[in-house]
């Protein structure tokens, strides 16, 4: 799409907003933690292609989306989900070092309509005190299993676990060794992507971790399996330029990876990359093709969050989320596909 004069200061705007969101401290004030009750409204997206009709990408079929907003000042800045509740409930984290649940309304054909019961929590020290400094609360990747959630951070470079409990969300139990060398760990470009591989894999369903732009001597991006049998440090090689924002296995052990890209002569982009799971190996440069790329035509912002899940008739489903940045000029998009396997 070529952009007007007023699209292109927008995109730059956005960039802008983009690059202020990285450094902002976290909304919000000392005292309790309570649980925010959140209204949230959301407005259908039926097109994914901006002006066109057509739903079939590829590989992958547009279902549907929701443009999400809210009055309240904590709302936004979402930097990854993952649902506990196939296409139902989730769980994210915000990059303002903030916890949100809630649930995906649908229709009677199942596509998105709204979203219920969402609520924020701040993320607490020891003594149970909100966070404020933006440091230690950059939340940037997740990842959900036997009701623990691990979350990526970066700057302060860290991958940690927590209890699940959206009544009460507490402070970490455990910190892992990400491997990956820390020295090499860009400050704004750490680990986007936390993940399980497969249970039935060659992982057997150890955690994965993939960071956005902390590039090796080859400029590969740095990556670690971080527990199963054959840990270790890996790379993805790094295609064109974009940078990695989430990641999920598929159920055939492929790694699907959201990837996004910012240029001043190219604008806003996003793109899905299927990685071979037998690229994703100690020592290896992972790599595969590209499933889809999308452009300011297409009902895509800051795109920074993915999972994968399979829905009740057995397709599978992928769903993304964007970061608004807390900024007026980007949108809060939960965005869903069909990823058809023939």
């Amino acid at each position: 799409m070529i952009l007007s004069r007023r699209g292109f200061r927008d995109t730059l705007f956005a960039a802008i907003a983009l690059l202020a969101g990285m450094a902002s401290a976290p909304a919000g004030s000392a005292g309790s933690a309570a649980v925010e009750p959140v209204a949230v409204s959301a407005r259908p997206i039926t097109k994914f292609h901006i002006g066109g009709t057509d739903k079939q990408f590829g590989q992958l079929e547009f279902v549907g989306g929701l443009e999400m907003t809210s009055p309240s000042h904590d709302f936004g800045a979402l930097s990854a989900f993952r649902f506990l509740k196939a296409g139902s409930d989730f769980i994210g984290v915000a990059d303002t070092g903030y916890w949100f649940f809630g649930s995906v309304a649908r229709d009677a054909d199942g596509r998105p309509v709204g979203i219920q019961n969402f609520r924020m929590q701040q993320m607490v020290d020891q003594s149970g005190q909100p966070i404020d400094e933006k440091r230690e609360v950059d939340a940037e990747g997740l990842a959900v299993k036997d009701g623990i959630a691990t979350v990526g951070f970066e700057r302060n470079h860290r991958v940690v676990q927590f209890r699940i409990d959206p009544d009460n969300m507490k402070v970490p139990f455990r910190q892992l060794d990400f491997l990956a060398p820390a020295r090499e760990l860009r400050q704004n470009r750490g680990f986007e992507t936390v993940t399980h591989s497969n249970a039935n894999g060659q992982h057997r369903g150890g955690l994965v971790v993939v960071s956005e732009k902390s590039l090796d001597k080859a400029g590969n991006i740095y990556a670690a399996i971080i527990e199963g049998p054959r840990k270790g440090v890996f790379t993805v090689k790094r295609n064109g330029d974009f940078d990695i924002t989430d990641g999920a296995f598929l159920p055939d052990g492929d790694l699907l990876l959201l990837e996004r890209s910012f240029t001043m002569t190219g604008g806003l982009k996003m793109r899905l990359r299927r990685i071979y799971g037998e690229s994703v190996e100690k020592g290896a440069v992972a790599d595969g093709p590209v499933l889809l790329q999308a452009d300011m035509g297409y009902q895509i912002d800051n795109m920074e969050g993915l999972d994968v899940w399979t829905r009740d008739d057995g397709a599978l489903m992928v769903s993304l989320i964007s970061d608004d940045n807390q900024s007026i000029l980007q949108r809060n998009l939960y965005l869903e596909f069909i990823l058809h396997q023939d």
